[in-house]
Order: structure tokens, then sequence, then C-alpha cells
């Protein structure tokens, strides 16, 4: 029997590569941005989870005046810090409209929101709308340092588009820290 693949554990990737196509295949746009949420989340927590994800969910503006928190959205699979504010890894991509690669929660310093102590990396991506403003971000957690990069980002922001919940038009920096 094999172990259990983690991501760090894949030269190649092909398990992480198969995940992906399979969550842009089974993702599609809801007229209510919550349900492309909802069912984003689940399937994405299906294939990614046991590939090494701790977390997943989304962040979104909150709705009072100022706008300078983010409150947790649909996510999975264990309870969440919200709201948060704007000077962490979700604040940052929220504010930056860029892709953020932390391969070492450490590195970002005070900047960090630990919601998790034993969280090691996280992949945040801004929900980009046709105006290039952001209605959110995507927030992914591992429990293994240095388990997203740039690949992960471009794939998951290929099923943000398929789920109508980043417009297609829109090109994505990623910032890797």
């Amino acid at each position: 029997m094999r172990p259990p693949a983690t991501i760090e554990s894949r030269p190649g990737r092909p398990d992480r590569e198969d995940a992906y196509a399979r969550l842009l295949a089974s993702v599609r746009p809801d007229p209510v941005a919550e349900a492309s949420m909802r069912r984003f989340v689940d399937v994405a927590w299906s294939l990614l989870a046991p590939l090494g994800v701790s977390w997943i969910g989304f962040y979104l503006p909150a709705a009072r005046a100022g706008n300078d928190e983010l409150v947790l959205g649909p996510r999975r699979d264990k309870p969440a810090c919200s709201p948060i504010g704007l000077h962490g890894a979700c604040g940052r991509s929220h504010l930056t409209r860029r892709g953020l690669v932390v391969t070492d929660v450490e590195n970002l310093g005070a900047g960090y929101v630990a919601c998790d102590p034993r969280d090691r990396s996280e992949l945040v991506l801004p929900l980009l709308r046709a105006d290039g403003s952001s209605a959110g971000v995507l927030d992914l957690d591992s429990f293994e340092a240095s388990a997203f990069d740039e690949s992960d980002a471009r794939a998951l922001r290929r099923a943000l588009v398929a789920a109508g919940l980043f417009d297609g038009k829109s090109e994505l920096p990623i910032d890797v820290v």
C-alpha cells in the first residue's frame, strides 16, 4: 500500500495536477457568488486535503463603512479567525490585487494572522472583478513549509475563473515570500 500523498513528496506533482484538472472540471458559475464559493471549497477540499492542504476558504470585505477588515466566507474544514485586519497575507493580497505564495509563515513576521499555529505555508489569491477591484480572497493553508508555489496559484486562478469568481481577462501577478 502506498503511503498517503503530501504536497511536498510528489516529484513532478502528477497528483496535484490531476486534482486541479478535476477541480476545473467540477466548478461552474452560479448567479449567487456565495453558492459558487461553497461549491468551490467543497470540491477543492475533497481533492486537495489528501494532498496536504489543511484549510481552504474565502475571506470577503466586511459589509460596513471603512472596509478595513475581511470576514470569513465559505470554508472547509475547521474554524478560522474572523474578522481579520488587512495587515496579514489575506489583506495584502486583497489590497494589492496580487497572488501571494507564503513558503514559510515565519517570513511574514508580525504581519501573519495565525488562526492555526500548526500552519507553515499559505497561498492567497484575490478574487478580481472586471474593473480590477478585489471581491475578497481565496486562502489555502498547509501544515507543511513550502507546500505551494506559483503553479498552484495559476491552477487555482483557472478554477476560480471557471467558477465565475475571478475575471478571466485579469492578469494575476504572484508574489513569493
